[in-house]
């Protein structure tokens, strides 16, 4: 996402200051890092002297998915919550008005198996996040909100699940799952029979409505939250829209149900306040995210699909494996350390 907004907004003239640890490494900025200004360094522990000459922050870090905020709930507190509302304290003690929060629609989950609960849900809709990531996003919602005032306008938009090409390119969203299963399996699963809904989202939609946030009169958005989605999808009828797209480059794929798996997320939601109150409407299509995908892939060399790096929970994982030997042998290639030599023996 992060590499996308970047893109955009270089496009429309904006001087571009990005925060970042690099936990993906620097593959996801190759084509803009020549042309941004790259802060190596924590969300939650930062300098503050990176908001000079800052007039917009987006706050689009900490960690990005339901695993991964499992895998390690006090971190993902920490990164979702805790650093958002560090980072919006600081933002209106240097003067940095505009603050847009990437949040989650997955706040208005409502499980399946309950058909009076599937409705269309809005922005006043009551929601009860349970999962540690949709709290730990909703939990940040509150904080802000509450900051709100002449001196601070905070800015919530709550995406649908992204999908797309990125050059940091992820391969744990729905639709881009589906295409790396058809190119390498040439079959499309679907967990639960496909019974889910899902609000979706162009990565490149998402970052143009971050923008129209960054664009927008203070009035109009100060305390806003918006709901960002293409549209709503039940992922059996996703799996055709992906499976239409392929066979129109040539590629046929195969769809299977498999009803062995219990822990899904269901829910639709409307998209139509942020169109009403600042004309703003997603215009990317699956079908066509879908065979941009496939070329991009192709001219990007994306295609060693099992490597952990376009998944977030298996390079966490990787990354801490990684660490803990290197806690042990020191640097890789350099000769090792007495106090490494010790440990050894």
């Amino acid at each position: 996402m992060g590499a996308v907004l970047a893109e955009e907004l270089l496009a429309r003239g904006y001087a571009v200051r990005i925060l970042d640890r690099l936990y993906y490494g620097r593959q996801g900025l190759q084509d803009v890092e020549d042309r941004v200004e790259l802060v190596v360094d924590d969300m939650r522990t930062f300098d503050p002297a990176v908001l000079e000459a800052v007039d917009a922050v987006v706050n689009i870090g900490g960690l990005s998915n339901d695993p991964t905020a499992e895998y390690n709930p006090r971190a993902n507190y920490e990164m979702n919550t805790l650093a958002t509302q560090r980072l919006a304290e600081l933002c209106k003690t240097h003067g940095v008005k505009r603050f847009i929060f990437g949040s989650t629609c997955s706040i208005y989950d409502r499980g399946v198996g309950d058909a009076e609960a599937d409705v269309i849900q809005d922005e006043t809709s009551e929601v009860a996040p349970k999962a540690a990531y949709s709290s730990s996003k909703y939990e940040a919602e509150r904080i802000l909100l509450g900051m709100a005032d002449e001196r601070f306008c905070p800015v919530i938009l709550r995406k649908g699940t992204v999908f797309g090409f990125s050059p940091r390119m992820r391969y744990d969203l729905v639709v881009n799952t589906f295409v790396k299963d058809a190119l390498t399996k040439r079959v499309l699963t679907l967990h639960y029979g496909g019974e889910m809904w899902r609000p979706l989202v162009n990565v490149r939609d998402a970052a143009r409505a971050y923008i129209a946030c960054i664009q927008a009169e203070e009035s109009a958005v100060r305390g806003g939250i918006f709901n960002i989605s293409h549209g709503n999808y039940r992922i059996s009828e996703l799996a055709l829209r992906v499976r239409a797209a392929l066979q129109g480059i040539g590629i046929d794929v195969d769809i299977r149900p498999d009803y062995g798996y219990r822990g899904v997320r269901s829910y639709r939601v409307s998209a139509r306040k942020i169109e009403r109150v600042l004309g703003f409407r997603p215009v990317v299509t699956v079908e066509e995210s879908v065979q941009d995908m496939v070329r991009k892939i192709e001219q990007y060399g994306y295609t060693d699909f099992d490597n952990p790096r376009y998944y977030n929970i298996r390079w966490m994982r990787l990354l801490e494996e990684a660490q803990e030997i290197v806690q042990v042998t020191g640097s890789v290639f350099e000769a090792a350390s007495v106090v490494a030599e010790e440990v050894a023996v």
